[in-house]
């Protein structure tokens, strides 16, 4: 597909908030089609795998916290970074290739920056709402206690958001959605299960526990799981936010760059 000449905006990325609107309007008519895939999938994981599971595992190597207790706050990072990725692939892909929602904000006083952090927003906020509605069952279900949850959903958020803007700047060069399998099986579902979610990334042999521990979701679930715990360090809360900012800046940077190579000339 061609790109559009589009003339640079003056103060580009002041109108963001409008194309935030727009995802805005747009997920008030299929938001119920969310609810399984951001809230129930993760919801599952947590009464199977920590109450049905959890009761035939001991406390070994977990430091006398129980397993379920142990998992919450790695699934609330782990659906953080599903919720992010699946915003962030076939619905850019699609509003670059066949809705071309993208081509007519540029036919607007809108620019790249615009368009970009509009959606980034978007998205942010729907990793925000499934990071609340998950620890809010998590804490009825008795799997997360601390008052401390509310710190780890804004780590939960930016998790998130660590993932979503790489993966715009993916999804922008992709043309089918080969890219997508490639990056759903062999990067995304590996990080869920190797990232620290349901065990100790020490378990691991040396070389895989290298590999996770540079992952941007064994970050955020080290952050969300101190905090919950009640084990977390200011200096390693710190680092932890850090790199996850570290990801988001760098992809955001990215993302402009692959929408500008795909919508400009």
């Amino acid at each position: 597909m061609a790109a559009t000449t589009t003339p640079v905006r003056p103060h580009e990325g002041r109108l963001a908030g409008r194309a935030f609107a727009y995802w805005m309007a747009n997920y008030r008519r299929v938001w119920r089609g969310t609810i399984i895939s951001g809230f129930l999938g993760p919801l599952f994981f947590l009464v199977a795998m920590g109450f049905g599971l959890g009761a035939l595992v001991d406390d070994g190597g977990l430091g006398g916290t129980g397993y379920v207790e142990f998992i919450a706050p790695g699934l609330l990072a782990a659906q953080a970074m599903q919720t992010a990725v699946g915003e962030s692939t076939f619905p850019v892909m699609g509003a670059l290739k066949w809705h071309r929602q993208y081509h007519a904000m540029l036919a607007t006083p809108l620019g790249i920056a615009d368009l970009v952090l509009g959606h980034v927003a978007f998205v942010t906020m729907r990793v925000a709402i499934t990071s609340v509605a998950f620890a809010v069952v998590a804490v009825a279900l008795g799997a997360i206690a601390s008052w401390w949850v509310l710190a780890a959903v804004f780590a939960a958020v930016l998790t998130g958001l660590a993932f979503t803007t790489p993966v715009f700047a993916f999804a922008a060069r992709q043309d089918n959605d080969s890219g997508f399998n490639v990056l759903f099986r062999f990067i995304v579902m590996p990080m869920f299960l190797f990232s620290g979610t349901f065990f100790p990334v020490s378990q691991l042999p040396a070389l895989l526990e290298a590999i996770a521990r540079v992952t941007p979701l064994w970050h955020g679930v080290e952050l969300c799981r101190g905090l919950v715990l009640e084990t977390a360090t200011v200096a390693g809360s710190l680092g932890h936010a850090g790199y996850l900012l570290l990801w988001a800046a760098g992809g955001l940077w990215l993302a402009f760059a692959s929408f500008r190579k795909r919508l400009v000339t």
